[in-house]
């Protein structure tokens, strides 16, 4: 990653790699209950955390949890049934996100921009915030594997699949550290040395533009 610290730009964007777990619903777009991110910055030749972020999310009344959804992400009606509706999480973090600029980070991104979109009203700094995504990013640095899941990358990076996998902290630590992998091979190659490099392999543009409270903004 040495090449990449000698751009400005990367040098002065924070990571926020952001992870949900939802329930999925017949006929509508999937109802977020969990979300987790960690902040990471540059520091020498690699990325630091400087913040976390999870919390659970109750859902609406008519979404209930299945048993499989129990089954594979641990997470009960129960638990949930006292958590802060996703409005009001993702304004808690958005609060959060004093001192840009940002990139979101996520594997497969489209998925966390859709729910994101869905919460732009409460969370206007994260729907303004251009995302990159470590799936594309792997598909240009390492070309020819099996599987780009996020299961085949930590394979193929020799990651231990955390215990709570498809919990959304476990599953944003492994992700961080594909991303600090991803970037080190990339560098080495010599051909993703910019943070505009980076954006032209894997960014995706968010649908939102910040508006002017969006840029007062100025923890993680």
């Amino acid at each position: 990653m040495d090449a990449l610290v000698n751009d400005p730009r990367f040098a002065a964007t924070t990571f926020l790699v952001i992870g949900f777990e939802g329930l999925a619903t017949t006929g509508r777009p999937a109802e977020p209950i969990e979300v987790a991110a960690l902040a990471l910055r540059p520091v020498g030749d690699r990325l630091v955390g400087v913040g976390r972020f999870e919390e659970l999310m109750r859902p609406p009344a008519d979404v209930p949890v299945t048993a499989r959804d129990v089954q594979l992400k641990g997470i009960t009606q129960q638990m949930l049934s006292t958590a802060r509706p996703a409005a009001e999480v993702l304004a808690r973090l958005d609060a959060r996100l004093t001192a840009p600029p940002y990139r979101l980070v996520a594997h497969h991104v489209s998925t966390e921009a859709g729910l994101i979109g869905r919460q732009a009203e409460h969370c206007p700094v994260l729907a303004a915030t251009p995302l990159l995504d470590t799936r594309r990013l792997a598909k240009a640095v390492v070309p020819g594997l099996g599987s780009y899941g996020l299961d085949g990358l930590l394979g193929y990076y020799g990651i231990p699949k955390p215990a709570g996998r498809h919990r959304a902290m476990p599953d944003v630590e492994v992700t961080a550290q594909v991303l600090a992998r991803l970037l080190d091979d990339g560098c080495a190659d010599g051909r993703r040395n910019t943070l505009l490099e980076l954006d032209a392999v894997a960014g995706l543009q968010p649908n939102r533009r910040p508006g002017p409270e969006a840029e007062q903004h100025a923890l993680f």
